[in-house]
């Protein structure tokens, strides 16, 4: 009998070791598990493997994990509190609109120049048609940037994007950040299962100017600033200039427009690297809530280079700090950019 509890007692002991091993990890992100996660999308999310997640959190059957449970990510500090990130650098302050009598989430969009996927991602809605009187919407634009915003829709071409083989609708939605509907509905498709690669597709509420110079054609009509280093990839954010530059071995290979930090909210200035990427995210803060921010690369602190679905008032200072991106050209400088790229923010 004293053999079986000095058995009991020790493995107890053990227990409390490997938990006392797993709280001196956490000094790193965290990531509480929520319903439908797995081991394994986790692990995907943050870029790990499931037996290096699972040995961080003395996890022993990787195909159990429970609601709530708080898992540390093996190999990241915590620069912005997790996935979920309380981030006072992101957007200025929305607009709150009160729901009317009568009004639907498609005339709401009307009247302010957004489209009804920001609408509804911005403010957490899955149904467009289930909203109710009273209920507030936060809506990130003005008057002005709206007109704006029509004026330049109306003389320019809407953007295209060619499929190429093996992409999908559903990627090419989510690399210009419109849902699948939209862009179903765009290009009158009858069945989205069954597109050609080749195909042109028209980007529903984007137009050929909101591409911001993605290709080499338009490098010969900006002036950039110079490369401060002359070996590997470089980006330059120019905040006179609200552009973003990115540079191999000092050449200009890409360039587009951004918008940055508000006068009272600005950009930091200086020499920086990308430490931290992530292809999605939550920013929320006091004000706003921005599920499905795409393509954000930190390079300081809170700051980072990000897709924006909430405005698109490009060459106008518009954030807290952050630099904000069209989804498209986000995208682009994610996939071109790695950890450690190094960044240089000049005034």
């Amino acid at each position: 009998m004293r053999v079986i509890r000095l058995v009991v007692i020790i493995s107890a002991l053990f227990l409390v070791a490997s938990a006392a091993a797993a709280q001196d990890q956490a000094v790193g992100q965290t990531y509480t598990v929520r319903y439908g996660d797995t081991l394994y999308s986790i692990a995907m999310r943050y870029g790990v493997t499931i037996a290096e997640l699972a040995e961080a959190n003395n996890i022993t059957y990787t195909w159990r994990i429970d609601i709530g449970q708080v898992l540390v990510i093996p190999g990241l500090e915590d620069p912005t509190g997790g996935a979920d990130v309380a981030n006072p650098l992101v957007a200025s302050a929305p607009i709150q609109h009160t729901i009317r009598a009568g009004e639907t989430l498609n005339s709401i969009a009307n009247r302010y120049g957004v489209s009804m996927d920001l609408l509804m991602r911005a403010n957490n809605i899955t149904n467009p048609n289930w909203i109710l009187y009273g209920q507030v919407l936060n809506i990130w634009t003005d008057a002005s940037a709206a007109a704006e915003t029509d004026a330049v829709a109306a003389s320019a071409p809407p953007l295209t994007h060619t499929l190429r083989a093996g992409e999908t609708l559903g990627a090419v939605a989510r690399r210009y950040g419109v849902s699948l509907s939209a862009l179903v509905s765009a290009n009158n498709i009858a069945n989205p299962d069954y597109v050609h690669a080749g195909t042109s597709l028209v980007i529903p509420g984007r137009t050929a100017d909101a591409s911001t110079g993605s290709s080499a054609d338009s490098l010969a009509s900006v002036t950039p600033p110079q490369a401060t280093i002359s070996d590997g990839k470089q980006v330059v954010v120019d905040l006179s200039e609200q552009r973003v530059y990115a540079f191999e071995n000092g050449a200009l290979v890409w360039t587009a427009i951004a918008s940055t930090g508000l006068p009272r909210t600005p950009t930091v200035t200086g020499d920086f690297n990308v430490y931290y990427r992530l292809d999605s995210q939550t920013m929320s803060g006091p004000g706003y809530y921005l599920p499905g921010v795409q393509w954000v690369q930190y390079f300081y602190s809170g700051y980072a280079l990000h897709g924006t679905y909430w405005h698109n008032n490009f060459g106008q200072p518009m954030s807290h700090g952050c630099v904000n991106l069209t989804n498209a050209d986000a995208y682009w400088l994610y996939n071109w950019a790695t950890l450690g790229t190094p960044v240089h923010v000049k005034a």
